[in-house]
């Protein structure tokens, strides 16, 4: 399949939550449940068959032997569950146009989970009778001819990639409660090209994973890297997620995307299901920002949170005992820690994070001093604004690594001008600019090998702008600092990180281009006099203007 033709049954596909948003009796932010139920259930129906005629000859090879095997025993091992007849997608398809198809649906989806445990309280049941209006009783029968159009030879990455795309669009549709299950796909694609993840026996954590996309975009970005079946095998992840609907999203999309892990429902500050102080090979999340809510004794002597310190209020509360218990002011830095501390003795992490944690002060400045001077940041990077659903103002990527030598330094990325423009309200990174920021810490890493990939792959593919941005900053292939995008800053020295007062805003260091206008200096002053003179005019007529609203005030309402 081409990526037009993927992007055109995409938008096909998109089309049934239109359907659901002209019929169904459902609030708007509950679209997103039934269509990935039917997502998954056109999934699992789709990857059996696929599975079918090995099953069915290994069945019949031993059948009324010793070795006979269960047939569901035989379908688990080929293609990871087993479905039965009931829940085959064109037994529902085909039945009649009618309300008694919500309980097919339902019938489908509860036998999945009693078959297959892994599943059980992960599928929506009981919202598809509400897609059956007394008014319109064929609405979920059309919806689901809809997702009948998926081809029946599409690959399961394809499958995983079109579950994607209705959670982004979910997330967008939902604007700010979007935002607390889906991070961009983009961002959390530059994410990954930075920490490089491997494969083998590594263990991946997400303390606030909503739908669980940072697995599996590291998921697709080992599989790019010719990762094996039996590597992914060893590839664990594991996902905490307070809100119940949330974590059901999670486990389907692990599901599709055959990403082996677990996804627990807990609040991470007041729960740690994982055991996990320096327990992990990778950390990815995009915690809820500013939470201010956190009760100071729950964390305060949690090793989680108070190896670099906890944050702390400057005065201590007036409150008597018997009032509400002391919380911690902004939560910001107890994420940052934790992720800190769940990294093992190789990990490396990558957060997303309100932008005003890089400066904050008080209590948040002295752990930050502390992580820097113990060498745990590699690389901070401000995003452009627009990149999420959940705020318009810019956030920051921190990057953690444990193994890293040189721990004297922090690399800089100022990415705000780097974007391409989604619609008004929204931004993201095309795939050449993830490449092409992502670069940017292989040349820092001293692999130049990679660029050079990279410049040889633009040239094949036709995109000499491509190789024009790359070589006009790094013409001989290895890292240098480009002012208004990258530097490489010092703990140490003058503008160093010290003298910068231990912030960690890529902005205090990369500086700004200075852009060359071409005019002499002649030609720049009688520019100027020129633009004064036209401000002169406007600024004239403005006062007449106000003149006569005036005088026209005056007379129709006899004011003063």
């Amino acid at each position: 399949m081409t990526d037009i033709e993927l992007k055109t049954l995409k938008d096909n596909l998109w089309h049934s939550a239109d359907m659901l948003r002209a019929g169904a009796h459902l609030a708007a932010n509950k679209y997103g449940q039934p269509i990935l139920g039917l997502i998954f259930l056109r999934y699992a129906d789709i990857l059996f068959k696929q599975h079918k005629q090995e099953i069915d000859a290994e069945y019949q090879q031993y059948k009324g032997t010793r070795m006979e095997r269960e047939y569901k025993d035989i379908a688990i091992e080929k293609c990871g569950f087993f479905l039965p007849e009931c829940a085959y997608y064109d037994t529902i398809n085909n039945a009649p146009d009618d309300a008694h198809k919500a309980v097919l649906v339902k019938k489908a989806m509860e036998t999945i989970e009693q078959e297959n445990p892994k599943m059980e309280g992960v599928l929506p049941k009981e919202v598809y009778g509400q897609l059956v209006p007394e008014e319109e009783p064929e609405l979920l029968s059309r919806i689901v001819r809809v997702f009948k159009d998926i081809p029946e030879d599409i690959s399961i990455d394809l499958f995983g990639e079109i579950y994607e795309y209705f959670l982004g669009n979910f997330a967008l549709a939902e604007g700010q409660g979007g935002g607390t299950f889906y991070t961009p796909a983009s961002v959390v694609q530059y994410m990954v090209e930075v920490l490089q993840p491997t494969t083998g026996d590594k263990k991946f954590l997400d303390p606030a994973c909503g739908s669980g996309g940072m697995f599996v975009q590291a998921a697709r970005y080992m599989h790019r890297h010719n990762a094996s079946s039996q590597d992914m095998m060893r590839f664990r992840c594991y996902g905490v997620e307070k809100e119940p609907d949330t974590v059901k999203l999670a486990k389907m999309n692990l599901l599709l995307n055959n990403v082996r892990g677990e996804i627990t429902e807990a609040n991470s500050f007041y729960s740690d299901p994982y055991n996990a102080f320096e327990a992990f090979d990778y950390v990815m999340a995009n915690p809820p920002f500013n939470v201010d809510e956190v009760v100071l004794d729950r964390v305060i002597e949690d090793k989680r949170f108070n190896t670099y310190g906890v944050p702390r209020n400057k005065t201590k509360s007036a409150k008597k005992a018997s009032d509400k218990k002391e919380t911690v002011p902004n939560a910001n830095y107890l994420w940052i820690g934790y992720f800190a501390t769940a990294l093992n003795k190789n990990g490396k992490a990558a957060l997303v994070m309100a932008n005003s944690a890089s400066d904050a002060g008080g209590s948040e400045l002295e752990i930050r001093k502390k992580m820097i001077e113990d060498g745990i940041i590699s690389q901070m990077v401000t995003l452009p604004s627009n990149m999420f659903s959940t705020v318009t103002l810019p956030a920051t990527l921190w990057f953690f690594n444990k193994q890293r030598p040189n721990k004297d330094e922090i690399l800089f990325i100022d990415a705000r001008n780097i974007f391409t423009q989604v619609d008004r309200a929204h931004r993201k990174f095309s795939e050449e600019q993830v490449k092409n920021l992502g670069i940017i810490s292989r040349l820092y890493e001293g692999d130049s090998d990679s660029f050079w990939a990279l410049v040889e792959e633009y040239k094949a593919a036709g995109k000499q702008d491509q190789v024009d941005w790359l070589l006009e900053r790094w013409p001989e292939g290895k890292y240098q600092d480009v002012i208004g995008l990258c530097k490489v800053a010092k703990l140490d020295g003058e503008d160093g990180i010290k003298d910068q007062d231990y912030s960690l805003n890529a902005g205090r260091y990369v500086g700004v281009v200075i852009e060359d206008d071409g005019m002499t200096e002649q030609e720049f002053a009688d520019t100027m006099r020129g633009l004064h003179s036209e401000f002169s005019q406007l600024n004239a007529e403005a006062l007449k203007l106000q003149a006569e609203i005036d005088k026209n005030m005056k007379e129709l309402f006899g004011e003063d």
